[in-house]
């Protein structure tokens, strides 16, 4: 089923309507219960102070308020007052019947009386009136509240439309936001005049258009790079091919050049591999062993010293415990990639020390433009003198796939890559 289709706006303006009419509906019928008692009180307190200044002689006294009085004395005889037929037309010892308390109320021909009775000399003072009284000052109360409720209601709705009609601007501007996040022509000149969360929200798409953009960036340096990369060695093994065919190499010369491309676009190809896995990696919950660092170290310099036999190796295990969390294979790739790396740039000496949970790998070689040294780990970005730089990239994601982070420090005479 297709949802409704509805703007925010209107919802808004459905919740304030649904909002007023619940709370008129409730204060309707619960007003009148909550001011019942009050209202009660009122009218025993209305009928209480007139019988302090009404005698006893009521044909002297021309009543022609909407209360009426009944004396009873100690003979039995009964008083009434010259309006006692306009208040409740009765006979007074069938009122006297419903007088039973020392105030109350009681039903009569399908109108409400209210009573009042006190007691001096012996003579029983009874005011009685109808619900008239009442009636008038229900209405006043009401006639008092609601107008400035309902002028409280309409002042609260219009503050909320004007806030909700800020509000859905702001969020149709966030819309407008995504929408062209892909667009370097968009010209964003909405202004914020409150710092709030909205706002904040902005200034994060804001962030991930500009993160947007550099990772753009940094695929198409990647996609040349890789282009260049595959198509220097291609283009060495076609052209060995075509001079072994033209006859001015000898196959033999040809195979072994042919061979070393082959062995670099393979392990070119490893690495991107590597790299996507890692990524594989870092999406689903992996625990990891402890390994012991001293060997991965030892073995991955054994096959390093072959290749440089002019530098100096100095290895210091300086801590106790050489257990690092993670797999051989994975520290393996990490320093075999460093190492790799020093083999292009050390002059003549290369030290690893393992002190306080720390390895620092120093070489002697030159230091690293400051300008490369915040983005030497990340992924298609060109490295040092145009190289590629993934192995750098395969080593800080598995360092961070384990827990770990490394960072590059130039020193006065090398450069330094910890991990920690």
């Amino acid at each position: 089923m297709k949802p409704l289709k509805n703007t925010l706006y209107k919802q808004l303006l459905s919740i304030g309507a649904l909002i007023t009419g619940i709370i008129f509906i409730t204060l309707g019928l619960l007003l009148p219960k909550v001011l019942a008692p009050i209202y009660e009180k009122s009218i025993y307190d209305y009928l209480s102070k007139p019988l302090d200044f009404i005698g006893y002689n009521f044909e002297n006294q021309n009543i022609n308020s909407d209360i009426a009085y009944l004396y009873v004395k100690t003979d039995g005889n009964i008083l009434t007052s010259s309006n006692i037929k306009n208040v409740i037309k009765e006979e007074p010892k069938q009122i006297l019947k419903q007088i039973k308390n020392e105030n109350g109320k009681f039903y009569y021909q399908g109108r409400l009386y209210y009573y009042y009775t006190t007691s001096i000399d012996n003579i029983s003072k009874i005011a009685i009136t109808n619900d008239e009284y009442l009636n008038h000052l229900k209405k006043d109360v009401l006639y008092t509240i609601f107008p400035i409720l309902l002028f409280a209601l309409i002042l609260i709705s219009t503050i909320i439309l004007l806030w909700s009609r800020n509000l859905i601007s702001k969020i149709e501007h966030l819309k407008q936001k995504v929408d062209n996040l892909d667009n370097d022509d968009y010209i964003d000149n909405y202004n914020y005049d409150v710092d709030d969360e909205l706002k904040v929200l902005s200034q994060a798409i804001d962030n991930m258009k500009e993160n947007l953009k550099k990772q753009e960036e940094y695929k198409n340096q990647m996609y040349q790079n890789i282009s260049h990369d595959f198509k220097t060695p291609l283009t060495v093994i076609k052209s060995y091919i075509e001079a072994t065919y033209d006859g001015t190499k000898k196959p033999e010369d040809s195979l072994a050049v042919i061979k070393e491309q082959v062995d670099k676009l393979e392990l070119k190809v490893h690495s991107l591999l590597y790299l996507n896995k890692l990524n594989y990696f870092k999406d689903s919950n992996n625990t990891f062993d402890m390994v012991d660092i001293k060997d991965v170290i030892s073995k991955s310099v054994s096959k390093f010293k072959v290749i440089r036999k002019d530098i100096k190796w100095q290895i210091k295990f300086m801590d106790s415990n050489l257990n690092f969390r993670g797999t051989f294979d994975i520290w393996e790739t990490i320093i075999d990639n460093l190492l790799n790396n020093f083999m292009r740039y050390a002059k003549s000496s290369i030290k690893i020390t393992i002190k306080n949970g720390k390895i620092t790998l120093y070489n002697d070689g030159p230091n690293i433009d400051e300008e490369l040294v915040n983005d030497i780990f990340t992924p298609y970005r060109k490295g040092i003198n145009g190289q590629f730089g993934l192995g750098l990239s395969i080593v800080s994601k598995s360092t961070n796939l384990l827990g770990y982070e490394i960072s590059v420090k130039n020193t006065k005479s090398g450069v330094s890559f910890i991990i920690k």
